[in-house]
Formats: structure tokens, sequence, C-alpha cells
């Protein structure tokens, strides 16, 4: 049972409430005598503890506990595969079934284990039916010719997940098991490649770390206010306003910027650590544009935004900013944790900052979710607002986040 502890039921996405199921409720179930070989009913659900969630599935997801079940395994009497699965391509849900029976079967995992993987593929699925009119997976990756177009599909529907998932390591899961099933398909000659291979490399998603300690946005001003020179304050900005690392910073040159019209961003190439990207200037630009200017005073400069005559490279190394920000902080008296915070936990802010940012875009779209008489915030993104329109919001919402850090 729940044990007499308040159940925040609607604070949970989806992934969480189906983890929550499998993790909590349907050991309660068992315990209570309940035979889960069968769909089990709101009743015994209720008398176990755990009535809330059907309010928050019909008020927040708008879901019923039937509709709810089906994503966790539990198929009602009649039903057909394609109800389960949300999605009516024969082929997908084929292999779909075949590739779930293959983890059970051959790899034994655990029964809870092959739901949780089921949910998060149906969800998937379902998205992509939502997005693209047919979620035909299979067919799509079987022809080597589609490969490009079906990479750009597959982007659009975790674009979807990435402002629906709460956390990085829920955004993390669902691509593994999509990614692994695909490579089910790859393995079976039944693909000709994997979409969402290199996915992660088009997000800042972070995975969690020991010890995964972050400044604090009072620190990061701290060091902003530390810094006495244009060189200085764009270590602050690179590392924690627009999320880099420290060697993409030393290597910043004017070639990967495009600071004029409406989408200011950085450019990388297949250099990249996780690959190719672009990062949005969402904070600082006309910091940079300064940078840029009093640089290009020099007729000799090489473009690099860091400059060095004494390397080969023509910039300064990823240790010289890492000894730059540990300075700062010496400076402005910044300590995590007893010690000089290092480069990466930049980075560590701009994904808590961004974070921030999304749960106050939720919540103010709850509020024109409820004047529309919509379930929640999710309607409105998805009907209302064109994909542009989402982009522009997220980034008014980090750009004010910033601000409070940068201008408080």
């Amino acid at each position: 049972m729940s044990g007499g502890q308040t159940i925040r039921w609607s604070r949970m996405s989806l992934e969480e409430l189906q983890s929550f199921w499998t993790e909590e409720i349907e050991p309660d179930l068992e315990r209570s005598g309940v035979d889960l070989t069968e769909r089990p009913s709101y009743r015994q659900v209720a008398d176990a503890g755990y009535s809330g969630i059907a309010y928050a599935l019909r008020e927040h997801h708008d879901m019923s506990l039937t509709d709810f079940l089906a994503t966790v395994g539990y198929e009602e009497p009649g039903s057909s595969a394609s109800y389960r699965w949300g999605i009516d391509d024969e082929t997908t849900i084929a292999e779909l079934e075949s590739y779930l029976e293959t983890l059970e079967r051959r790899r034994q995992l655990a029964t809870s284990t092959v739901q949780t993987k089921q949910s998060r593929l149906a969800t998937y699925a379902r998205i992509y039916r939502e997005v693209h009119g047919e979620a035909d997976l299979v067919d799509r990756a079987a022809d080597a010719s589609n490969e490009s177009d079906e990479i750009r599909r597959a982007l659009v529907v975790f674009d979807e997940l990435n402002y629906e998932l709460g956390t990085d390591a829920s955004k993390l899961r669902y691509l593994s098991d999509v990614s692994q099933f695909y490579e089910h398909l790859e393995r079976r000659a039944k693909a000709a490649f994997n979409p969402v291979e290199r996915i992660d490399e088009e997000y800042n998603w972070s995975r969690e770390e020991p010890d995964n300690a972050a400044l604090t946005g009072r620190q990061v001003g701290r060091l902003y206010d530390a810094a006495d020179s244009q060189s200085e304050e764009l270590v602050v900005l690179a590392l924690c306003a627009w999320g880099l690392r420290r060697n993409e910073v030393a290597a910043l040159h004017t070639s990967q910027l495009v600071l004029e019209g409406e989408d200011p961003h950085i450019a990388f190439g297949d250099e990249r650590k996780n690959g190719p990207g672009t990062v949005a200037l969402i904070y600082g630009t006309s910091k940079l544009a300064a940078r840029i200017d009093r640089l290009d005073e020099d007729s000799g400069w090489s473009g690099y935004l860091f400059p060095s005559s004494r390397s080969a490279s023509g910039h300064i190394t990823g240790e010289t900013v890492q000894a730059r920000f540990q300075r700062l902080a010496e400076d402005a008296g910044v300590r995590v944790q007893g010690d000089l915070p290092t480069s990466k936990m930049g980075r560590r802010f701009w994904y808590t900052t961004y974070n921030q940012a999304m749960k106050n875009l939720r919540e103010n779209l709850d509020v024109i979710a409820a004047e529309q008489g919509s379930s929640d915030s999710s309607v409105v993104m998805k009907n209302y607002l064109s994909e542009e329109e989402r982009r522009q919001y997220r980034r008014e919402f980090m750009r004010e986040q910033l601000a409070e850090v940068f201008e408080g």
C-alpha cells in the first residue's frame, strides 16, 4: 500500500505513472492477492490505496484507467493488438510483438521490465502516428533510401517527448528502448538502418552521474560579476548560458557563429564530441558581438574567440578554460561541496535552468489550457501552437531564466 504517504499524482508524467505502476502498485496488488494475469479493476486498485491514479489520468492525461492499463500490458478482453499499441500498421505491430517475445523468452527479462519497455515503445509509436499519419516504422526503415527522411521523422517524435517527459533520464530511457527495437530489426535484416541511433546528439540530455553537482543561479551570478574582462565574461556565458563543453569554448571560431536573423546559434561540425548539431544563442549575443568587434580591431586576428599566439592550434586549450573558470570562482568565493567548481558544473547549470524554464512554461500553458477547457498544457502545445511557436515559447522562458541569473 501507499503507507499513508501523500502521492503527488498530478505531478507525475505519464511515463512516471507507468513506472510507479510497475514498481509500486503491481507488487502491492500481488501481495493483496490480486490475480495479475487479468486486467485489475478500478475497485481492486482503489482498495489497495491507489484510487488517485484514475483522477490524475483523466484530468492530466486524458486517459481512462482502462486506457492506461493497456499501456502497461493489460489487454481489455476482446480487444485487438492494434488497440493495445494504439496504431493500425500490422507489420509494425507484428514486429513489436516479436521483439517483446524475444526479450521475455530469449533474454528472460522480468515481465514488469518487458511491460515497461512495451509502454515506452507504444508511446513512441502513437506519437509517430499522430504527427506522421501512419506508424509504418518497419517498412520505412527497410529501405536505405528513406534514411534521411526517417531520421527527420524520428526527430519530430523526440521533440514531442523532449517536451512531455520531465527528466533527461526518462528521455534517455525512451531513446534506449526505441533504439534497441531498431537494432533488433537490423539483426533480422528487416531494417537497413537505425533512425534514432544518434538522436541524443541533437539534445543536451545529461546522463545521471553520481555526485552530479551543479552550480546554483546565485553562484553563476557571482562568477559573472567577478569577471573583469570580455574574455572572462564570455567564458561564463559559454559554459553556463550556452551549455558548451570546455573544449568547445576554447575552440570557438567566428565561422561557427550565426548572429543575424531570428535564430542566432553556434553551428558544430562532425568534430563535436557527440556529433553534429547547433546550439541556440538564447542569451548573451550582445556580449559575443562586442567581443568579436574588439578582436576584429587586430588585422592579424585568426577568428578564434579565445586566441593564443603560443598554441599551434591558434586558440587556448580546454584546460585553460577550466583554469580561468576556477580562477573566477576563487575570486568570487564560489565553492561546491567545499571545492572549486569545474567547468562541467557550468554545463550542468544549463541543464537545470532549462528544466526549470520548461516547468515554468508548462505551468503557464496550464492556465491557458484551463481557459480553453483542455485537460492539460500538452493539448495546447500540440493542437494550438505550431512547431515554430513552441520553439519561440521555450526560448523566451529560457531567456527569462538566464536574465534573472546574469542581470539579477
